[in-house]
């Protein structure tokens, strides 16, 4: 069945929301904000390994598809979720993935190996 006029705008921004989900970087730096603190991009760096440029990049699609929010304070970025929920959805991503994996040992014990996300 094809898409009305009005559903068609709404499915744009649900496939915008996994688009902004579909790098493990980015899905990297949702966890680490995912602790409900608001962290500056300095931090990010340091937790991820990546450079500023990538970092900046990956935050500007976080940044457009409304995963992320930012305030700008003195010379500093602050970066947190935009909506707790995305903490939600993080946690049953990775409940998604130990079910996907358990069958396969090996990847289970790296699923049970993650960083706990906060609660």
């Amino acid at each position: 069945m094809p898409f009305t006029h009005t559903e068609r705008p709404l499915y744009e921004v649900k496939a915008g929301l996994f688009k902004g989900l579909s790098h493990p970087f980015r899905i990297r730096v949702l966890e680490l904000l995912a602790d409900g603190a608001e962290h500056t991009v300095a931090e990010l760096q340091e937790a991820t390994g990546l450079e500023a440029s990538h970092l900046s990049q990956h935050l500007s699609v976080l940044r457009r598809h409304r995963l992320v929010a930012s305030d700008r304070r003195a010379s500093h970025v602050y970066y947190r979720l935009a909506h707790p929920d995305v903490a939600e959805l993080l946690a049953v991503a990775r409940r998604l993935l130990a079910d996907i994996v358990a069958a396969d040992s090996a990847r289970a014990a790296d699923v049970a190996a993650l960083p706990e996300l906060p609660r």
